[in-house]
């Protein structure tokens, strides 16, 4: 069983973390058996965040009764100390725990810092001082902010975007994590559902030793995948060396990842889901995507107001309303029977 270390935090686990963002799309009985089942098959490390609704409290129904021998993290999107208390003292309640092994600073549009008027550093500080939180993460999708967080020596964890997709930017950070003695979380290691070949992905990732990717996770049929992968891990072999770089001719650069930091929109366009429906649809359809419920959703798209809000809040830069654009074009002609 591979396992990784979080650098100085010393978490030591099996290099397979479960995400809980998507088990708030499940009832509380099937996310608990998800839940307890992934323990069972070995998972030791499990990530939500306050804003996830209720995958906090379906967290805690599943694993109060393990507490010991799991590390939980969860987030907060707080923009002062007060707020940041109250997250805290939601989460731990929610969670049945009387301690977090790792918060972290959810996304934040600049890195935390002491002294930089938000309060929000020194609530962390005492609350670590208190013993409540154990150890000090952030997370990010914008790497200006990440490096800022690494080279600030404030973080012990930095949780962002990491996969076969990667671009050079990306492993720079990972170097420097590891020479910082600092912790790596991949997220959307599964770039948001557009990689489908999840052995391609884990044996990827095992090539960073330092990186622990944790993957969101859903559906038993999910979870049986990553769970095999605990006593036989993939190899990177030629054919799925061979699927990583047919992916990246496909998909690297100018895509939508999912990530939502767009939304909302102001005329109720469900942008992280619009604007990349072709690429969707091309790598994992399903009737879901042409419901009328879904055809509706994409007619939204008529209504954009080219405003811009949404490309001003992508962290990757991304021309959303293009995308939009295209992709609504690309949806309209799959009605109308044409191939991508």
């Amino acid at each position: 069983m591979d396992r990784v270390t979080l650098g100085k935090t010393g978490i030591t686990v099996p290099k397979n973390g479960f995400g809980a963002l998507p088990v708030q799309r499940v009832g509380m009985d099937e996310a608990v058996k998800l839940l307890q089942n992934a323990y069972g098959g070995g998972f030791r490390f499990f990530d939500t965040a306050r804003v996830y609704s209720d995958s906090e409290e379906k967290l805690g129904e599943a694993l109060a009764d393990v507490r010991k021998d799991i590390y939980l993290a969860t987030k907060t999107m707080s923009k002062d100390g007060e707020g940041f208390k109250r997250d805290l003292d939601t989460s731990l309640r929610l969670l049945k725990t009387d301690y977090v092994d790792l918060y972290q600073f959810h996304n934040p549009a600049v890195c935390p810092k002491p002294g930089d008027g938000s309060g929000l550093y020194e609530a962390m500080e005492e609350a670590k001082e208190q013993g409540v939180v154990r150890h000090i993460g952030i997370t990010n999708h914008r790497i200006g902010v990440a490096k800022e967080a690494i080279a600030s020596g404030l973080y012990e964890t930095l949780q962002f975007p990491f996969s076969y997709l990667a671009a050079d930017p990306d492993l720079e950070l990972v170097e420097m994590c590891r020479k910082a003695d600092m912790g790596f979380i991949a997220m959307k290691a599964l770039s948001g559902g557009l990689i489908t070949n999840s052995a391609a992905a884990y044996a990827y990732l095992a090539q960073f030793d330092n990186v622990l990717p944790i993957w969101g996770i859903q559906r038993q049929s999910e979870l049986e995948e990553f769970l095999h992968y605990m006593d036989e891990p993939p190899a990177l072999t030629e054919d799925l060396k061979k699927i990583i770089e047919t992916d990246r001719k496909e998909l690297s650069g100018n895509f939508c990842r999912g990530c939502g930091y767009c939304m909302p929109c102001p005329v109720g366009i469900e942008i992280n889901t619009c604007a990349r429906m072709s690429l969707l649809i091309r790598r994992s359809p399903s009737e879901k995507q042409l419901t009328k419920e879904a055809q509706a959703m994409m007619k939204k798209v008529e209504d954009c107001l080219h405003c811009g809000a949404c490309a001003k809040k992508c962290p990757y830069g991304l021309d959303t309303p293009r995308l939009l654009e295209e992709n609504y074009k690309d949806y309209q002609e799959i009605l109308a029977g044409k191939p991508l």
